[in-house]
């Protein structure tokens, strides 16, 4: 069948909306009608060229929610009209990360830069006879697509699609970053460095987790003021500005976590938290920087980390398995006790792909959203 999709040929490079050959569902795998998709700093920095992609052409987008129209041979769980959410970690279930609760972690997830799927064959072509990839193993900025089983999770028709799609990455990817990597305790002082689609929901797991003081770090000042809708105590544009504040609320002693949700989270920035946080404190590095980037990360020593007991914490999806996670948090927003629909600043069409990332640079979002049909 044809399908438009938003395809990238060279990086850097933009993104361009052609239509695509898309074959049938395989062995274990489902055709989604797509309804919205929403717009990570993931998919930008692939297109920047920070990130490599493993194979050109690639159709781009992991953060997305449709309906099932199309089920392949052995697929379990799934049937025709189920509503699903994109994981862009496909998680098998049976490898030891799996095993173990940690699905954020399944060893499929060292496929996601390749961009075929798990037979090593693709699903997409382009009318030049070029194979397209599939960011993540996904590719959800296309109108239609075709999904391995391991990377749908299904969840109840009653919450909106074109919000829901929010939470297959950005929301738990930030929320955790709070509740489970920075393991934020009542009373806590948080610093937040970098507000977008990802921080602003670190502001509220931080404040779901009971944080007394969430300190935004953010030099776009819209930014500052909606972290201050979403829960944040204070808002300030860089961390030096914000350490004054800091000592005061903690006697000089540092924050309690620091959470790095920048787009680029650099060796700086890295060295800047760990001078931020406390004694016995966390810095979670949730933001990634170009892969090119070389150097020590200034601040960082055995007598910083040792003496001062400091940890320095990865995240990845926040460190929550997907088919946990997204329920959970489904269940929050239906609670009023997570916000969603204020997260989507602007929602566009598949052809204003590249108006989208300009704004998402520009600081004009929280959060991007593309709706289909």
């Amino acid at each position: 069948m044809r399908t438009r999709a938003a395809v990238l040929r060279e990086a850097p490079g933009e993104w361009s909306v052609e239509e695509l050959e898309l074959d049938d569902p395989k062995d274990g795998e489902l055709l989604v009608e797509m309804v919205a998709t929403g717009l990570c700093h993931s998919d930008d920095h692939i297109s920047h060229g920070d990130i490599t992609a493993g194979h050109l052409p690639v159709v781009g987008g992991h953060e997305g929610a449709g309906v099932v129209r199309k089920v392949g041979p052995n697929v379990t769980g799934f049937e025709v009209g189920d509503h699903v959410l994109t994981s862009f970690i496909p998680s098998c279930g049976r490898c030891r990360w799996c095993a173990a609760g940690m699905q954020n972690l399944c060893d499929n997830g060292a496929l996601i830069m390749i961009g075929h799927q798990m037979d090593g064959t693709y699903r997409m072509h382009a009318d030049d006879g070029k194979d397209v990839a599939t960011m993540g193993l996904l590719g959800t900025f296309s109108e239609w697509q075709v999904y391995d089983q391991m990377s749908l999770v299904k969840i109840d028709k009653d919450v909106p699609l074109e919000v829901a799609c929010l939470v297959a990455c950005g929301v738990q990817t930030g929320f955790g970053s709070a509740a489970t990597a920075g393991n934020v305790q009542r009373g806590d002082t948080v610093v937040i460095a970098g507000v977008g689609g990802v921080g602003m929901n670190a502001v509220q797991g931080a404040r779901e987790s009971g944080a007394s003081h969430i300190i935004a770090v953010d030099p776009v000042a819209d930014k500052q003021k909606w972290a201050t809708d979403f829960g944040a105590t204070d808002a300030f544009g860089s961390i030096d500005e914000a350490m004054p504040r800091v000592a005061e609320l903690t006697n000089g002693q540092g924050a309690d976590v620091v959470i790095l949700t920048a787009s680029i989270v650099s060796n700086q920035l890295i060295g800047q938290g760990l001078g931020a946080v406390r004694k016995a404190g966390t810095v979670v590095v949730t933001g990634i920087s170009p892969e090119k980037e070389e150097g020590v990360v200034p601040g960082l020593n055995a007598n910083n980390l040792a003496m001062m007991q400091k940890r320095i914490q990865g995240a990845l999806y926040g460190m929550k398995s997907p088919r946990e996670a997204m329920p959970n948090l489904l269940g929050m927003y239906r609670a009023g006790n997570l916000k969603l629909d204020e997260l989507i600043t602007r929602t566009y069409t598949l052809d204003q792909i590249n108006t989208a990332y300009d704004d998402m640079r520009e600081g004009r979002n929280i959060r991007g959203v593309i709706r289909f049909g």
